[in-house]
This record gives structure tokens, C-alpha cells and sequence, in this order.
């Protein structure tokens, strides 16, 4: 159900901002829509948009706060939500994400621990898309910030308005609308909100980006400006993916969980192309979430030309007579041990005669005691890397060998679908 044009044409200068929560998730409305709501400026303008279309639609809502802890008031801030979510007959909760030991880069694993707490969230309140505050003026300092790490067209393009991660669609319905917008819609109506002091400590890149931008206008570099360019350069990405499928297709083999490259295509296919190219075959072989940073393919390109073997991502890239074959590094799995109905390596799955003692491992250096194993064509890197099923220290099947007929062993997802959904 989307909301009465009649009744939003009444609402004075909400109109355009309710016409953006209106039209959020497009024509994939979920059953039930979760809002992210933090208790700043922009995601409290949000929550209560969002509660007013629900009164309007009818249709079920839900907020979720996730508390970071990085901060003293982080808590408090929370409960604030609570207490505002109650006044609007908002369901809500509270998340608590702990920071895990280790973590390098801490803004970036608080923004995945964020996605996989709400992610596992709205599955367990029946939830089929979650409508985040981002804005304009997010999205012009993100293009600063990574024109700043020399970021290319994927990194300087829009931000999607409508993708998944984590299997549940995210949407950004104010992705249009300037912050100062939300700010006059939240004095409007008196709603109160809290301003993350970490939002002007100098420490941040983000901080300085929110800063150059008024001196950039004295130019034109406006939030707006920088919006066209990034659209303009998500229509080109978009081309430049379409073409990289094209050229997979005429190109790629997939052989038992590894792809094999003609050396043909160096020539005759265009350099960012077999970027892409190169990038997907690694993330997917190498069951990466992100393809390799910053790989450059002339240097892995001049490298292949001077070895017959690089390792790179989790990976083995190695030449043969009239082609390259990227499989996968036995390093890189040797300690990895499921059950055999559980996923290996996140893209194997095996069928037989499952049972308790049995355990899907990399076969490793038992390929030598497999009989024929020659005979199927996959190089012995590749074998050693492959999912085989244990009894303790006894393989009992390989199915990529054709080692025990009783068991077989299947890609997840090909690497053309995965082309797809990337």
C-alpha cells in the first residue's frame, strides 16, 4: 500500500521528504520494514517520517538501535530512541555489538558488525528490508573522502539506493535530501535529537570532508554536483560490469571449482575489463567477500610472465600452454573442517551418506594415495585444495577425483551467477 497523493499534497514542505519514505524500497515493498535509527539528526527525521506512513498505509514497522559502546552516552542515546520510538507506537529494540579482539580498522568493523546485528535482527522478527538515514550531503563526503585514497569508478560512484547484504535489502530513501533539510523537518515538528560529538573531532577523514565542502561551492563542487558525477560514473560501472559478463562468457571456463583464462584474452580484451575480470575470479575462487585492494593488473599481468605460478588472494594464478587457471591455495584451506552437510569453504557442498564421524577437509598431500587420480584432467594443485570427505586421517572420498562414486561435490554458485550478484 503506498500512501494517498491527496493527503501528502496537504502536508506543506513534508511533501517531498514523504514522498521519498513513500517510494523507499520501490516496487519491493517487504511485509515489514525496520528502520535504523541511531539518535542522530537524520535517522530520528527518519524514524518519525516512517511512522507517520505507517498510521497513513497501515503497514508494519519496526526500529532497531545498535549500541556500539564506543562511547560513554552511547546508552543513554539508545534509551532516547526507546523513548521516542514508544511515544509513536514504534516496536523497538536495542542491539549490543562488542567489539572483537583484534580489530584493526575499528570504524569499519563496527559498520560490518552493524549490518550482521541488524541482518540477523530483522530475520527474527520477520522483517524484509531495513530503511537507513543516509543523505545527500553522506554521499558527497564519501566521494571526497575516496577521491582522496584515489579511488576509481567503483569507489567514486553513487551510492546504491536499494541493495543486500547480509541476505536483507538495505534502502536509503533520503539519499536525495540534504541534511539541513532533516534538521528543519525535525524543528518542525519539535523532535529532539542528539548530535555525535565524534562528527567534528578533527581525527577523522570524515570530519575534514564535512569541512572542505562550503569551500568547494566557491567553485561549484556543490553535494549536488558531486551527486551527478556519481550517478553518471554508477551508469558507467553498470556498463563496464555488463561488459565484463559479455566477456566471461566468451572467455571463461569454470573446471572443477577452478577458472581458466585463454592467454588469447590478454590481448584482445580491454585492461579494466580484465580488472574485473581478474578481481571477481580471485574473490570467488578465493570465497573472498571483496575482491583484492588495489591489485594491479600490469603487475600481475608482467609477474605471470616471468613465473609460471603466482599465489595472490588465497589463490593460485598458473600458466599453461594456451591458458591461465586460477585455483585455489591449499594454504589457504588446509585447517578448514565442516561437517559434511554444512558448506566448505563457503561454496562447496557435498552429498553422500552423511554420518557423525565424517568431516569434509582439503585433500591436501593424500591426492598421491588416490589411484588415477591423473586420469580427471584437474592438476594436482587443484586436487590438493579440493573438498575431500575424512574418517579421522582416512579419506574416504574425493569427489573431484571421482574417488568413492558415492559422493558428489557441488559449486554453490557459478561464477557466471556470481557475476550476476556482483
Amino acid at each position: 500500500m503506498r500512501l494517498d497523493q491527496n493527503w501528502v499534497q496537504q502536508q506543506g514542505a513534508d511533501c517531498a521528504l514523504l514522498q521519498a519514505v513513500d517510494a523507499a524500497f520501490q516496487n519491493d515493498l517487504p511485509g515489514r520494514i525496520g528502520i535504523a535509527v541511531s539518535g542522530g539528526g537524520d535517522s530520528m527525521a527518519l524514524l518519525h517520517l516512517f511512522a507517520r506512513w505507517s498510521v497513513q498505509t497501515g503497514h508494519p514497522i519496526a526500529a532497531v538501535t545498535v549500541d556500539h559502546g564506543l562511547r560513554p552516552e552511547s546508552r543513554a542515546e539508545a534509551d532516547g530512541v526507546a523513548q521516542m520510538c514508544r511515544s509513536l507506537a514504534v516496536p523497538h529494540d536495542i542491539l549490543t555489538w562488542e567489539k572483537p579482539k583484534g580489530a584493526g580498522n575499528l570504524a569499519a568493523a563496527a559498520r560490518d558488525g552493524r549490518y550482521t546485528l541488524m541482518a540477523h535482527w530483522a530475520s527474527q522478527r520477520g522483517i524484509g528490508g531495513i530503511s537507513l538515514g543516509h543523505t545527500l550531503d553522506d554521499s558527497a563526503e564519501n566521494f571526497i573522502m575516496r577521491l582522496g585514497r584515489a579511488a576509481g569508478v567503483d569507489g567514486l560512484s553513487e551510492m546504491e539506493r536499494c541493495f543486500q547484504r547480509e541476505s536483507v535489502l538495505f534502502a536509503r530513501p533520503l539519499g536525495q535530501h540534504r541534511r539541513e533539510d532533516l534538521r528543519k523537518y525535525l524543528v518542525r515538528h519539535e523532535i529532539h535529537w542528539v548530535e555525535d560529538p565524534s562528527n567534528d573531532d578533527p581525527r577523522y577523514t570524515r570530519t575534514k570532508a564535512r569541512r572542505v565542502l562550503p569551500a568547494l561551492a566557491e567553485i561549484g563542487v556543490t553535494p549536488g554536483s558531486i551527486q551527478h558525477t556519481a550517478t553518471a560514473l554508477r551508469q558507467a560501472q553498470s556498463a563496464l560490469a555488463h561488459y565484463t559478463r559479455v566477456e566471461a562468457e566468451r572467455h571463461v571456463t569454470q573446471q572443477a571449482g577452478d577458472l581458466l583464462f585463454p592467454l588469447s584474452m590478454l590481448q584482445t580484451v580491454p585492461e579494466d575489463i580484465r580488472r574485473r575480470l581478474w578481481g571477481a575470479a580471485l574473490q570467488w575462487v578465493g570465497s573472498r567477500a571483496y575482491p583484492p585492494r588495489k591489485f594491479s593488473v600490469r603487475d600481475l599481468e608482467c609477474e605471470l610472465h616471468r613465473k609460471q605460478r603466482v599465489t595472490l588472494s588465497g589463490c593460485v594464478i598458473m600458466k599453461r600452454q594456451h591458458h591461465l587457471r586460477i585455483t585455489r591455495e591449499y594454504n589457504a584451506v588446509k585447517n578448514t573442517c565442516t561437517p559434511t552437510g554444512a558448506l566448505w569453504d563457503s561454496r562447496w557442498a557435498l552429498n553422500g551418506p552423511h554420518a557423525h564421524d565424517l568431516s569434509i577437509r582439503a585433500l591436501g598431500g593424500a591426492v598421491n594415495d588416490i589411484p588415477d587420480w591423473r586420469e580427471t584432467g584437474v592438476p594436482r594443485r587443484s586436487l590438493m585444495a579440493s573438498p575431500a570427505v575424512w574418517r579421522g586421517e582416512t579419506p574416504v572420498a574425493v569427489p573431484l577425483a571421482g574417488y568413492n562414486r558415492d559422493w558428489t561435490a557441488q559449486i554453490v554458485a557459478d561464477f557466471a551467477s556470481f557475476l550476476l550478484s556482483h
